[in-house]
Parts: structure tokens; sequence; C-alpha cells
């Protein structure tokens, strides 16, 4: 893309997700998806001098946004690591235990879906790339053409939750062993003729390109990893929101939180005072969805789904 060319991007469920994290005005925020800074700037704007917020991403293209809001705004400092190393990075800064509240916007952000460059998009035509970080790992051509045919169908089952996953996987390899892949509309294309039941209103290629974004991206896993160092870094009564996209994200959210709710599971019968069980957060509210009004205006929003906890004081 070129560096002039500004894709725009709308933040989801902005104002939720600021009540949501009840930001105090000298508190330390983390924004650990800054993506093209939408919540960040929101947050800054509640924040006194003595705030401070630091901004997380992988994609060179949002840190460089980062970078210039970082000039404009002294409080704001922006980092090129996953959010999963939120907290030995925090460590290093001294930070870590001292986090007022925590924000993740998981999933891929408008500007790497609409930039053909990025080769997240079926709808684009661009390189097959797919990679948060176009420099580091392992490209999603790089991968389609030499992995198993039983990994291609895990990876579409598994991660793209796509039921005609072994179809098109064998598909897939077949049309390699010709000609290598190189291309997202090429590849959409094997896929889509591979579909035999389309569903309405959605592209026969969508689950399966998702499912291809998730593994290489190892999205999963750095939000396990993710969740985990936000609880660690917070401090007593912070608060922990989390944005998701799909189900596969918001199941894994909303487990935790209510894991770390209710404590680790007992065996049925055992006598165990509740003071004796250890639990580190307080759900707040329940699952907040976008209102009709900001799906029409945005219908990326439509399948967001906001959960806020609190650690324990």
């Amino acid at each position: 893309m070129n560096q002039q060319t500004e894709l725009k991007h709308v933040s989801v469920l902005l104002n939720e997700a600021l009540e949501g994290l009840a930001v105090r005005p000298e508190g330390t925020y983390i924004d650990g998806t800054f993506g093209r800074g939408g919540h960040s700037r929101a947050i800054l704007q509640q924040l006194a001098k003595g705030g401070r917020l630091l901004g997380f991403d992988k994609d060179p293209e949002a840190i460089r946004v980062g970078k210039q809001l970082a000039a404009e705004d002294g409080r704001f400092v922006v980092v090129q690591r996953s959010f999963a190393d939120m907290a030995e990075e925090l460590r290093e800064r001294g930070l870590h235990g001292r986090i007022d509240g925590v924000l993740l916007d998981l999933g891929v952000s408008s500007p790497q879906l609409d930039d053909p460059l990025r080769g997240f998009s079926f709808l684009n035509d661009g390189p097959l790339d797919m990679r948060m970080n176009p420099d580091v790992g392992q490209s999603a051509a790089d991968w389609i053409n030499s992995a198993d045919e039983a990994d291609i169908a895990t990876v579409l089952w598994e991660y793209g939750e796509e039921r005609f996953s072994r179809r098109m996987a064998r598909a897939i390899v077949n049309r390699r062993a010709e000609q290598p892949f190189t291309r997202t509309a090429d590849l959409a294309e094997v896929i889509k003729v591979a579909n035999p039941a389309w569903e309405k209103h959605k592209h026969p290629a969508t689950r399966a390109f998702q499912g291809i974004r998730i593994f290489i991206n190892r999205e999963l896993e750095d939000l396990a990893d993710g969740l985990r160092a936000a609880l660690e870094v917070l401090a007593p009564g912070g608060r922990l929101a989390v944005i998701s996209f799909h189900s596969l994200e918001d199941r894994q959210v909303k487990q935790f939180m209510r894991r770390e709710a209710k404590g680790a599971p007992l065996p049925r019968g055992l006598p165990v005072r509740d003071a004796d069980i250890h639990t580190s957060l307080k759900l707040i509210g329940k699952a907040i969805k976008p209102s009709a009004d900001e799906i029409a205006a945005n219908p990326r929003a439509r399948s967001a789904v906001l959960r806020v906890a609190e650690k324990h004081r």
C-alpha cells in the first residue's frame, strides 16, 4: 500500500468498550491491538496529563500510524509485538501488575482486508500472504503449497469451521500439483468450485480464508497467551475488555473469563467453602453486541461481541 494512502477503519463497539474499561484519567492502559488507533485515540481523550497508554501491534503499517500518534501525544507509546508478549514487555518497563485496563480488539482490521497487497481478501486479488507482520513467519502461499492434504483439511475444519474442508483440501492439492498458488483470487476460485453448498450472502471461500488466516498468524494461540498475560499485568480492580468477531474467539474469551470468575473445577460433592475457591476475575455485565444502527453504518460490526471482566481487588 502507498504509505500516503490511508484505508479507512471504523472502530467497533467504541463507546461500549470505553465504558467497559471505566477509564480513570490518571490511569495506565493497554490497547493490545492498535490497528489504526481508533480505540487508542478515544482512550487518550479520556486520560489526563498523568495518564499513559501503550499500544501493541504486529503490523508494520499499524506501527507507522502508531509512531505518528506517539509523536503527537507524549502519553502514548507503540510497541511492535503481539499482545501475547505484553507481560514480558511491561516487566521491562516496570509496569507489570500496574495496568488499569487492557483492551483487545481481535481479528483482522479493515485496512488489512481492504489492501490487496496484504493477501487477506478473496474479493480483491493480491499476493497470497495473510501475515499480520509480512516480515515474520510463513506466508499463506508457502504453507498452502507445501502442507499435507490432511493438515490443510484440519486447518479449514478447526479454524474455519468449514464443513467441506476435505473436499477443498483435495482440490487445493490437486491444483497445486499443476501450478503453485501465488494469488488470493486463484485460491478463492479453486475453493469456490470445491464448495457444493454456498451459504446465503456469504462468499464460498469465506470460512476457508478465515481458517488459513487464523492458522498462519497463530491467532487462537496468541489469544490464549494474551488473556493470561492481561490477567498478569492488570492491577487489582483493573478491567479487561475483549471484542471478538467469530465464534472460536468468543468461545475462548467466554470460557477464560468464566473459569477465572468461578475458579478451577472441583470434583462433585467435595466439601469446599466459597472462601477456599480462588478466583481472579469478576464478570462485568453480559456480552454486548452492536446496535442495529452501528451494524447499518458498518456491516463488518455485525458479528462483534464485547465481554468485560474486572480483576479482583
